[in-house]
């Protein structure tokens, strides 16, 4: 990438960023890039849709999270760690207004680059889920597509709850004594 384009393919990002906090997901596409000083359609070089901006604007999470369930695979507790994992799903899908909605929606749309962005998520959780079911702590019928919608659920439903701070916990308890073995 030319250094401008990089620079421009920066301010893209830093300014979904800050639009995406202030207005959730659904923030204004035109305003990310008036924010950035560049024209639409610099952005859609970039970025050919929403979803394409919104997972380079969750990379990093992305990657933290897969870092986290790397650090979590050796876990002597592998129900923990998985209940771990999962409750700092639901903490980033809970980032941002708009983001579990669309995580929810994209994991049904293989073409989409929200749900490209979530297969190593899947596998990441897939082996997490794996150790717990081979401990005897989670039932054998459960899946991780399950846990993902799961997730996404929960950071949903605490985000049309603003009021309830303690809602995503109480969810992922009553989750979690459903997939207990």
């Amino acid at each position: 990438m030319r250094s401008d384009a990089r620079r421009n393919y920066e301010r893209l990002l830093g300014a979904a960023r800050t639009a995406f906090a202030e207005h959730g997901t659904g923030a204004s596409l035109e305003d990310v890039a008036r924010r950035a000083g560049v024209g639409i359609g610099t952005l859609y070089r970039h970025f050919p849709n929403r979803h394409a901006l919104m997972s380079a604007v969750f990379e990093d999470a992305r990657d933290d999270l897969l870092a986290r369930s790397r650090a979590l695979s050796d876990d002597p507790q592998p129900c923990t760690a998985l209940v771990a994992w999962l409750r700092a799903i639901i903490t980033h899908a809970g980032e941002y207004r708009g983001l579990s909605r669309a995580l929810m929606t994209a994991c049904n749309d293989d073409s989409s680059a929200l749900a490209r962005c979530s297969t190593p998520m899947r596998e990441a959780g897939a082996d997490l889920l794996a150790r717990a079911q081979q401990a005897g702590a989670v039932r054998a019928d459960v899946s991780v597509s399950d846990l993902m919608q799961l997730t996404n659920a929960i950071a949903l439903a605490a985000e049309e709850t603003p009021d309830d701070p303690h809602l995503a916990d109480r969810l992922l308890s009553l989750t979690l004594h459903g997939i207990r073995a």
